[in-house]
């Protein structure tokens, strides 16, 4: 594998569902006290914003969601169930409050815990609250530019978990790489 760098804060300052696209394949880099974890990313899943009934920034902007309101390029990590931590990357303009969350990986460099959840995805890169903010152009922790040669087939699908959320429930914006062993499900 080649140094591995991070894209440019370009590249999230577009379309949600574009960079959801594009972050298949790419990946995701975590030095971790001088351990270097790389996973590429091959499950994702898009959220639309104030509208989308299934974003957390559905209810306006709050403490927590202050992050999902821009700029882009910026990691957004919350807690769920208590426990585990879910890591989402901002896009589109500051304002707009929509990011891609990252829903599993394919173990590339020193990942030995399972990659397909979100939470056992962030479980194993180490990425916990500490992260939420953090700056994805950062040398230390980011996400780099899949191989533009390697082909790939995307599948769309309904998100997970979202019943809640009236129509957006049947949104074909859950994203993965067709035939891949490491997605959370088909």
């Amino acid at each position: 594998m080649t140094t591995l760098a991070p894209v440019p804060r370009a590249f999230y300052d577009r379309d949600t569902v574009a960079v959801a696209h594009d972050l298949l394949g790419a990946f995701l880099v975590h030095d971790v006290a001088g351990e270097v974890r790389v996973g590429r990313i091959v499950e994702v899943e898009a959220y639309l914003g104030e509208t989308d009934l299934a974003a957390h920034s559905s209810k306006g902007l709050t403490p927590r969601t202050r992050i999902l309101f821009g700029p882009p390029g910026f990691a957004y990590v919350y807690l769920i169930y208590g426990i585990y931590c879910c890591m989402n990357v901002v896009t589109e303009r500051q304002g707009n409050a929509c990011a891609v969350l990252l829903r599993a990986l394919e173990p590339v460099s020193n990942l030995r815990d399972r990659t397909q959840w979100p939470g056992l995805l962030c479980r194993a890169m180490a990425i916990d609250l500490r992260q939420n903010g953090h700056d994805l152009e950062s040398p230390d922790f980011f996400i780099a530019p899949r191989d533009p040669g390697v082909p790939r087939q995307v599948v769309a699908r309904p998100r997970v978990g979202v019943d809640y959320s009236g129509i957006w429930a049947a949104e074909p914006l859950r994203f993965y790489l067709d035939g891949n062993p490491y997605i959370s499900r088909k």
